[in-house]
């Protein structure tokens, strides 16, 4: 598969839209041009035109009056009547270079191991996981001693891009490379499957951003995140 990565590709700029509109339209609950996942699976949400002022009506009538959904995307500019009530920044970063590498000692993680992930994300805080996360498939983890200690796994899935996510390692644990090797690994199964990787990472973690940068993935644009409030 040829993919265009150049600093032009547009499917990024609003990859959760691309993603629920096309490989993971069986995860989206729909009305007009608003979409979003199931509240047990994320809580991001897509519309298709931040400047439309009717996508805006479509995912006020999704989410219901006094609802709230988590936008992202390279702008996201919100409308008289909604509420912020968060958000951030970010850098979405692209591995258009990273070919990844196996790791032979990575558990895959399902279903039955979820009480265990939900535990771990409780403790290191690598952003939304939620019950039902896990379903978007390819979460690796390590185990010491029978015990969870590290994950990471994908999650958006725009066509040509998935997206690692809930990367994170338990604090005993830490300083042994576990996280960059569970990265490299998904990312060495998203390159098996004809697929690029990227990332989104908080514009303050500099450790973070260091360790993705080592790894080859490089900054495609500053990213927003805003949860929104719809109109009551």
């Amino acid at each position: 598969m040829v993919l265009d990565t150049s600093e032009d590709s547009h499917i990024l700029d609003n990859a959760v839209w691309a993603a629920l509109k096309g490989p993971q339209d069986s995860f989206a609950e729909v009305f007009g041009l608003a979409r979003k996942f199931a509240s047990d699976v994320s809580p991001f949400g897509a519309i298709a035109n931040h400047d439309d002022p009717q996508c805006w009506r479509d995912m006020a009538h999704l989410i219901g009056a006094g609802g709230t959904i988590v936008l992202t995307g390279k702008e996201v500019n919100v409308p008289d009547g909604w509420e912020l009530m968060g958000g951030g920044t970010g850098k979405q970063m692209i591995g258009d270079k990273v070919l990844g590498k196996a790791e032979s000692d990575a558990v895959e993680l399902g279903l039955s191991d979820v009480p265990e992930m939900l535990d771990l994300i409780s403790r290191t805080e690598p952003g939304p996981f939620m019950s039902r996360t896990v379903e978007l498939g390819g979460y690796l983890g390590f185990r010491i001693d029978g015990n969870l200690v590290a994950m990471a796994g994908r999650r958006i899935h725009p066509p040509g891009w998935i997206e690692i996510s809930a990367v994170c390692t338990d604090q005993n644990y830490q300083g042994r490379g576990l996280g960059a090797r569970l990265v490299n690994a998904v990312a060495a199964g998203i390159r098996a499957d004809g697929e690029v990787p990227f990332l989104h990472v908080s514009e303050s973690n500099e450790n973070a951003i260091r360790l993705y940068e080592w790894l080859g993935f490089r900054t495609r644009m500053r990213s927003n995140f805003k949860v929104v409030k719809a109109p009551a």
